[in-house]
């Protein structure tokens, strides 16, 4: 039996029961891949029924407010793909009168839809024979055709794309897609897979060579930076903090955090002080400091590590307009803010 064929046919004995593969409504499988991105189906199964029932269709998402969306995205991380998902439903909304492109080729001009993304839209949803490939399609490649070209290289993205294509089921592209990205998922694990059950083990070069654990291949990259932040938890006797939205590029653009001082190494509270009565939000106003995290907080981005630590600074009055501590919970803050006001128990 052809490779497709197996896979297929363990599909459908195997696939897990999801809301959008009860649909090939656009907006839906659009909304789940993009969500699905850097995000495991677990993760982000929740996340999908709320836009859902926040954003029942594409009109509807449209004509949300920016802080909303990211509101709901927070805890996702990678908050470019809330922003270009808003901006994306705006476009089709406005300018496309709410319907999707129905091809590969006009789904990739959309904001945040690449090659993996326009791939399972069009296969999916128009039965486009065009191939997805993604991590679960590049370790399930790399390890039966025994592949050791580096997938995150040009010429291993060029290389996987092909033999994808050449593979897919022409006459069922969106059932094969849909196969090979679930076993990958679920059978064809990154760690520890069952080889023995597998119905694909008899032809896979990786399981007959023992060489499973190091495929696929992955060009190592540049260190993560570090970087050190202090934010300011300022509460004024009468209940109320500052949260500033951040503005310009970045990940957490348009996100709100507590004012933040950078610094290039760890420093205590004697020099924090020092920095402290020269900050804007402060002014040479009295003020008591103490460290609310003993242990420093990492928060670990893909290209940056985050040495944080949270200071609460108890002043009379802020010298800016603030918030009630109790509507602190309204605003889009980004993972490592949303956790420390949690704790906090504002």
């Amino acid at each position: 039996m052809i490779f497709s064929k197996i896979l297929i046919r363990w599909y459908s004995n195997n696939k897990r029961e999801l809301p959008w593969r009860q649909t090939k409504e656009p907006y839906y499988i659009w909304l789940s891949e993009i969500i699905l991105q850097q995000t495991q189906v677990k993760q982000g199964l929740p996340y999908y029924i709320s836009f859902i029932d926040t954003f029942p269709s594409v009109f509807d998402l449209a004509r949300a407010d920016e802080e909303d969306v990211l509101k709901l995205w927070q805890g996702l991380g990678y908050y470019s793909r809330a922003r270009n998902l808003h901006a994306t439903a705006k476009y089709i909304a406005d300018q496309l009168n709410g319907e999707f492109p129905n091809n590969y080729k006009d789904l990739l001009k959309l904001k945040g839809v690449g090659d993996y993304t326009a791939s399972a839209i069009a296969s999916i949803c128009f039965d486009e024979v065009t191939a997805v490939v993604d991590g679960n399609v590049y370790r399930v490649l790399s390890r039966y055709f025994g592949i050791d070209t580096p997938i995150n290289s040009s010429k291993g993205a060029k290389e996987f794309k092909e033999l994808a294509q050449e593979l897919i089921d022409k006459k069922n592209p969106a059932e094969f897609n849909q196969a090979i990205m679930e076993f990958g998922a679920t059978q064809c694990k990154p760690q520890n897979p069952d080889c023995n059950i597998c119905p694909c083990n008899k032809g896979c070069i990786a399981f007959n060579k023992n060489t499973i654990n190091s495929l696929p291949v992955k060009i190592k990259s540049a260190k993560a930076k570090k970087k050190y932040f202090n934010f300011l938890v300022l509460i004024s006797e009468d209940g109320k903090t500052i949260l500033e939205k951040r503005e310009g590029k970045g990940i957490w653009q348009n996100l709100y955090q507590f004012p933040l001082i950078e610094t290039n190494k760890n420093i205590d509270d004697k020099t924090l002080k020092t920095l402290i009565k020269a900050h804007d939000v402060i002014k040479g106003m009295p003020f008591e400091l103490s460290l609310y995290n003993k242990d420093v907080v990492v928060h670990k981005l893909s290209h940056q590590h985050l040495h944080t630590k949270f200071w609460v600074v108890n002043v009379n009055k802020l010298l800016v307009e603030g918030i009630p501590t109790n509507q602190i919970h309204n605003y889009a803050v980004p993972i490592l803010i949303g956790n420390f006001i949690e704790a906090f128990n504002f």
